[in-house]
């Protein structure tokens, strides 16, 4: 039995191929999942772009020089080796831009397991965790689309707001968040909106962007990038999704000793990035800090534990369904290879925010 992947040359993300990969006989105690289906956003491309120095790499092996792009997405179990899964079995998690992903299931309990292959182990433990769809109350039949479009890019604006607040936004009265039609961008907005009403919720987006943000309700206001000089320079804290240092040094600049706080998070103008993600050399104000959502999210359930974090963040994810209700389009594509152009499409920088992909391999 051969599994289908979309090979990455790491230092050339514009370099996709498909390959087909054999895949041997199951050891005892492991799972074959058939991944039925996988959303591709820029959190994806951020994925690629901090690869090497985030470990995203590393979590589904492939030839030297390549790497395989994880995904979040929905999987069936097809065949296993492990008595507590039965085949038919239908799971969420983190999965390989692939048509097949072997797994060895441990901590297993009525709502999920998390993948016990040694090569996982030394990544965050939130990426290895699978939810067994049967058993989950997150799950809506009617709305997997969506939980993949938009799940992982909104808790990481979850926990952002999260971490502002416990640091009482840093003094600051206002945010300006890049890249401001980003599912990320758009799942913080939301939250700030129900969390932190009196925070200010600037969002900053190219022109041919603006309607579209607009349309969201999300923000108090929408700003094109060549018009951010216009705006008042009071205490703030900036939320980067963009990956652009050339906006990023505009940033620092207008806001100088203002701009309390600069955090950084994504990258989806990787055209522009530079020699490196997050090269932060010579800016005015704060030196910004990179935000890896996983390890807060360790602390934060830790600190509130799994059933009443997930009330916590289970009641602003509804509110958000309910503010982005229409704002998107859903588009599936079909084979695999869709996935590849998607991927490269968004690499160039060429995707429309009011289209959500979903990808069926």
């Amino acid at each position: 039995m051969n599994a289908a992947q979309v090979h990455v040359r790491k230092d050339a993300l514009t370099d996709a191929v498909l390959a087909e990969v054999p895949m041997g006989s199951l050891t005892d105690g492991a799972v074959r999942l058939a991944v039925e289906s996988f959303s591709v956003t820029a959190n994806n491309v951020t994925y690629a772009v901090v690869g090497d120095g985030f470990k995203y790499w590393d979590f589904f092996p492939a030839p030297d020089g390549l790497g395989i792009v994880p995904m979040w997405g929905h999987a069936r179990v097809i065949e296993s080796r492990c008595p507590d899964i039965e085949v038919g079995e239908r799971v969420y998690g983190y999965l390989p831009m692939a048509t097949h992903l072997d797994v060895i299931p441990g901590k297993i309990h009525s709502g999920g397991f998390s993948d016990m292959t040694d090569y996982r182990q030394p990544m965050s433990p939130v990426y290895n965790a699978y939810t067994r769809l049967a058993a989950d109350p997150e799950h809506d039949p009617a709305r997997e689309a969506e939980r993949m479009i938009y799940g992982p890019l909104f808790k990481t604006g979850f926990m952002i707001d999260y971490f502002m607040r416990s640091e009482n936004w840093f003094g600051a009265g206002q945010v300006v968040l890049t890249s401001a039609s980003s599912k990320t961008a758009m799942g913080l907005a939301s939250v700030a909106r129900q969390n932190s009403p009196q925070i200010k919720r600037i969002g900053l987006t190219s022109p041919g962007n603006v309607a579209f943000v607009e349309s969201t309700g999300l923000y108090d206001q929408v700003v094109a990038y060549d018009d951010l000089g216009g705006l008042p320079v009071v205490d703030t804290v900036s939320v980067d999704f963009a990956g652009n240092p050339a906006l990023l040094a505009a940033i620092h600049g207008h806001y100088d000793d203002a701009l309390k706080y600069s955090c950084l998070v994504g990258a989806t103008h990787i055209e522009e990035r530079g020699a490196g993600f997050g090269q932060t050399g010579g800016l005015a104000g704060p030196k910004p800090e990179l935000f890896f959502a996983p390890h807060h999210f360790v602390s934060f359930f830790k600190e509130h534990g799994p059933i009443e974090g997930g009330k916590m963040v289970a009641a602003t994810w509804h509110a958000f369904l309910g503010a982005v209700e229409g704002t998107v389009e859903i588009v599936r594509i079909k084979g695999l290879e869709g996935a590849r152009t998607t991927f490269l499409t968004m690499i160039g920088g060429a995707v429309d925010p009011a289209k959500g992909i979903v990808i069926e391999p």
